[in-house]
This record gives C-alpha cells, structure tokens and sequence, in this order.
C-alpha cells in the first residue's frame, strides 16, 4: 500500500483500486482507521482523539488531491 505522507507519527495510505467507498489508512502506532476520501468521516478503525483531529485537518487540506 502506497505511502502518501508522515506527519506527527501517523503514516497516511492509499491503495488504488481498493474495494469501496473510497477510502485512505491512517496508522498510528498500533492504530489504524479508514477515512471515507468523500465525506473525511472515519468510517472503520480507533485512533486517539488527537490524532483523528490532526488526520481531520490535513484530509481537508488534501482532499481535492485524493
């Protein structure tokens, strides 16, 4: 699965072509959770408060790019 980026720890995902909705991985540590690419809610996984807030920011930041 590709890496996109690393910011904080967190290791952002994308694998093309993955089954539906259209989604990115988020894993921090041990912690790993999908974001929906369309609506940026976290649809599967546990990440800490902080970090969903952090992935939050920068999937609104990206996300005409994903």
């Amino acid at each position: 699965m590709p890496e996109i980026t690393r910011f904080y720890g967190i290791i952002i995902k994308l694998f093309f072509g993955d089954h539906p909705p259209p989604h990115f991985h988020a894993v921090y540590g041990e912690r790993n959770a999908l974001f929906d690419i369309e609506t940026l809610e976290m649809i599967e996984g546990d990440l800490p408060p902080r970090a969903k807030k952090l992935v939050s920011e920068w999937a609104t930041e990206y996300q005409a790019d994903l």
